[in-house]
Parts: C-alpha cells; sequence; structure tokens
C-alpha cells in the first residue's frame, strides 16, 4: 500500500511540476520589451539563425532638437548615429532555456557586454550583461510590451 501512495505522491509532484513551469520555446523571447527604466522599447528579432535587438521606441527621441545620438561611444565616428533603430542586442543563440553567446550595447556608458538571457515569467526577461567573466555582471529585468500598450 505505501508504494502505491509514493507512487501517486510522485507523480502528482511531477504533474504539479510540470504544470508550474510555462512552456518556454527558442521564439518566447521574440517581441517587443521595456527597458528597466521604460525609457526605450527593444524589438527583439530572429535573424540568420541568431537573436538580435533594435531599438523601436524612445521616450525621449529628441534631444536638443535633433534625433538622440550615440554620444556615449569611444568611437567618434559612431556618435552621430541616431539611437532609434539602433541594434543594441545581437549574436544571441538559444540552448537550454538561455539566449546566450552574444553582446548587447548599453548607449548609456557606451560600453558592449557579453550577454545571457533567461525568460523570468513569460513577460519578464532577465538581461545579464556582463564583461569578461560571467560572476562580473549586472543583471536587470525588461518587461514584455502587452498588445494593448503596442501603440503607445
Amino acid at each position: 500500500m505505501k508504494s502505491r501512495q509514493l507512487a501517486s505522491l510522485l507523480f502528482t509532484f511531477f504533474l504539479i511540476a510540470s504544470f508550474s513551469s510555462f512552456g518556454q520555446s527558442r521564439d518566447e523571447i521574440l517581441g517587443t520589451w521595456y527597458n528597466t527604466e521604460k525609457t526605450a522599447k527593444v524589438d527583439i528579432m530572429e535573424k540568420d539563425g541568431s537573436f538580435l535587438g533594435k531599438i523601436s521606441w524612445l521616450k525621449e527621441p529628441i534631444k536638443n532638437g535633433q534625433p538622440a545620438k550615440d554620444v556615449e561611444n569611444d568611437d567618434k565616428k559612431l556618435q552621430q548615429r541616431p539611437l532609434m533603430g539602433l541594434t543594441i542586442l545581437e549574436g544571441l543563440s538559444y540552448e537550454d532555456g538561455i539566449w546566450k553567446g552574444g553582446k548587447i550595447y548599453d548607449p548609456k556608458s557606451g560600453n558592449t557586454y557579453s550577454c545571457e538571457i533567461r525568460m523570468k515569467s513569460k513577460d519578464v526577461l532577465e538581461v545579464k550583461g556582463y564583461m569578461g567573466f560571467s560572476w562580473i555582471d549586472r543583471t536587470v529585468e525588461w518587461t514584455r510590451l502587452k498588445e494593448l500598450n503596442q501603440k503607445k
């Protein structure tokens, strides 16, 4: 009798565990995401087998009467490029629930970091940027743009 109860308990545990985790696929990352501060929206898409993200909206798209530019970039030639449409995520590939192997560019600092992204929930991305070793990192959360708000 006890072995049936144990088997039943184990089956119930695995059933609950499978329902509690959301069905994640490699394409789950696709869509439009607010950055942490909600000052930008990033469209994440797939191109040639890897994932990339471009700035599609800025809270302040105009600075000093001109489109906001990449002024913090160390490369003087790149400081004149507009932030709108700028690719800030690139080269990510999906493996075992993690998008990794890519780079993320931070227009606020002008720095590029190695990048790894995980789904925290179906509407929250955990975006980790790091230089050199992954244990020296900064992790932020991005929020999926809801269908109703996409017209903003």
